[in-house]
């Protein structure tokens, strides 16, 4: 059986700042655990506190109150040596790497476990080379770190915190400056490596569809101060996740795991049937131009979508007659005609 005790336990926790006397506590009471082989994903709104708590459980800032205890010792009685032997951090802020290449970046992980000479051993050159292949700065490795965009370097700053090998790696919104594809290809690095390294991985990110789909946890934290966690899809069907990022003006849509943006804006409403794939991208399509989506078929007009050989196809059934579009175009086109033709919209 694996071992799933915790590698990081938090106890009443308090989190916030201490300045000329006065206290602003961010958070409290806080109880999580990380363990071994999760991939676990903060999420909150800007000003929740997400970057305050993940400089708190790495020591970077004192908290407020309660304990953290990592590998079973209390935070306070680690010494840096032992510290960096245990976690590795990641932030979005900018590192000033004086005129050292990306090469010699990653090799500075290796830094705890080096002699005072900092001379690399064989173990060493092996956990660099590994981290390199990781996360594929191959052709980053004799480039200067101020001549990398800031993708490339979050990307270089990744590879040496897995040089350190450390059980615990904290990252703070890791994704912050990829494109997309890049973003999706760290999310999915990530989850495999704590998979297949039995590290705990915690980061921080704005990346909820990403989050939904490769978290094997979430720590939702809300604007009041208090922290939600549990596996994605019970905080979703629980409403959890609506209520952490709840505004005016969207809504989150337990069925889908995405934010409807856009809210029905007249009477019009469209009945959906057919095949996943195209019903996703007409629901979209038709509620961007502002018609309501029923979910009953006993309305005006009955969409049946279906896959064709140009992607799309769909049969109106509007006032008992039958129309037959091609696209998605034309699809929103046909509805205009309908329901402006009729003072619905």
């Amino acid at each position: 059986m694996k071992n799933r005790k915790p590698i990081v336990e938090t106890h009443a926790l308090a989190i916030g700042y201490r300045s000329s006397g006065t206290v602003r506590t961010v958070a409290e009471d806080l109880n999580l655990q990380l363990r071994p082989g999760s991939l676990v994903c903060l999420l909150g709104s800007n000003g929740a506190g997400k970057s305050t708590l993940m400089r708190t459980l790495s020591g970077l800032q004192p908290a407020l109150a309660g304990e953290i205890r990592i590998d079973e010792r209390p935070l306070q009685t680690l010494k840096p040596v032992e510290l960096a032997q245990k976690l590795s951090l990641v932030l979005t802020d900018r590192i000033d790497a004086g005129n050292l290449n990306a090469r010699e970046v990653v090799a500075l992980g290796r830094t705890p476990y080096t002699d005072w000479l900092g001379s690399l051993t064989r173990d060493d050159h092996s956990k660099i080379a590994q981290s390199i292949e990781q996360t594929g700065i191959a052709p980053l490795l004799d480039r200067h770190m101020h001549q990398l965009s800031d993708g490339e370097r979050q990307k270089v700053m990744l590879a040496r915190a897995l040089a350190q090998d450390t059980p615990l790696i904290l990252l703070d919104e890791p994704t912050a400056h990829l494109d997309l594809p890049n973003r999706v290809e760290m999310m999915r690095l990530l989850h495999t490596l704590a998979r297949d390294t039995r590290k705990a991985i915690l980061l921080s990110t704005h990346e909820l569809d990403l989050a939904l789909q490769t978290a094997d946890e979430l720590w939702l934290m809300h604007p009041n101060g208090t922290i939600m966690t549990g596996l994605p899809e019970d905080l979703v069907l629980n409403g959890a996740f609506e209520a952490t990022f709840a505004r005016s003006g969207f809504a989150f849509d337990r069925a889908t795991g995405t934010f409807t943006i856009h809210q029905p804006k007249n009477n019009a409403q469209i009945y959906l049937e057919g095949p996943d794939k195209p019903l996703f991208w007409a629901r979209r399509a038709l509620q961007r131009e502002g018609y309501g989506i029923s979910r009953y078929r006993d309305v005006d007009c009955v969409v049946r979508v279906s896959e064709a050989e140009n992607g799309f196809m769909a049969e109106i059934i509007f006032q008992n007659q039958l129309f037959k579009v091609a696209s998605v175009q034309a699809l929103i086109e046909q509805m205009r005609v309908f329901f402006v033709s009729n003072g619905e919209f």
